[in-house]
């Protein structure tokens, strides 16, 4: 075996493991498939979600969307009894603006908005490192409609009761615009 050989071999071998994550999050059926570590350290099957309507969201703490965290607050107060709950994935893929340890991140998030709704652990949703949750939900393999990289903090995806993602949106959609609130209501 010559040496381009062997680096033809080794490139390949490199490759094959850098993208082989794609090939499993393609075979998720929901997102209920997924465990997912919540804000504290402690694991989350999100299958104990199943049957509610979810709103997915990348989070950040020094954003100039960051006041949607009052919004998404409100959305998961007003529907939270008719089976609606919002998920909090911070992320600091943009700017640095999530720099905080997850603790960091709880305590701004209780102190300065009040938030009761999941939180989970801080987790990148694009790049090399995407975590697979969000290969999943940006991936054409798997979410055709709504498929795409995240472009900012506060991307929304909408989840139905059977786990599959039904709408997106903008970091610019507020959580509490007709736009959003007419499809969370039409899926309860």
């Amino acid at each position: 075996m010559n040496l381009k050989t062997i680096r033809l071999a080794f490139t390949a071998m490199v490759f094959a493991l850098m993208f082989s994550h794609i090939d499993a999050s393609s075979m998720q059926k929901s997102i209920y498939q997924f465990t997912m570590e919540n804000i504290d350290g402690k694991p989350v099957s999100l299958d104990t979600y199943e049957g509610k309507v979810i709103l997915v969201v990348n989070v950040a703490s020094k954003c100039g969307f960051t006041n949607q965290y009052e919004g998404l607050q409100k959305l998961f107060e007003t529907y939270m009894d008719k089976g609606f709950v919002v998920l909090g994935f911070p992320a600091n893929n943009f700017a640095n603006q999530e720099p905080g340890d997850n603790s960091e991140i709880k305590q701004f998030c209780q102190t300065e908005y009040g938030v009761t709704f999941p939180m989970f652990s801080k987790i990148s949703v694009k790049g090399s490192d995407i975590h697979p949750l969000y290969q999943y939900l940006t991936s054409d393999k798997t979410n055709k409609n709504y498929a795409g990289e995240i472009t900012w903090n506060f991307n929304k995806f909408l989840i139905n009761k059977e786990g599959q993602v039904i709408n997106r949106f903008d970091s610019r959609d507020k959580p509490q615009s007709d736009k959003i609130v007419k499809a969370i209501e039409k899926a309860l």
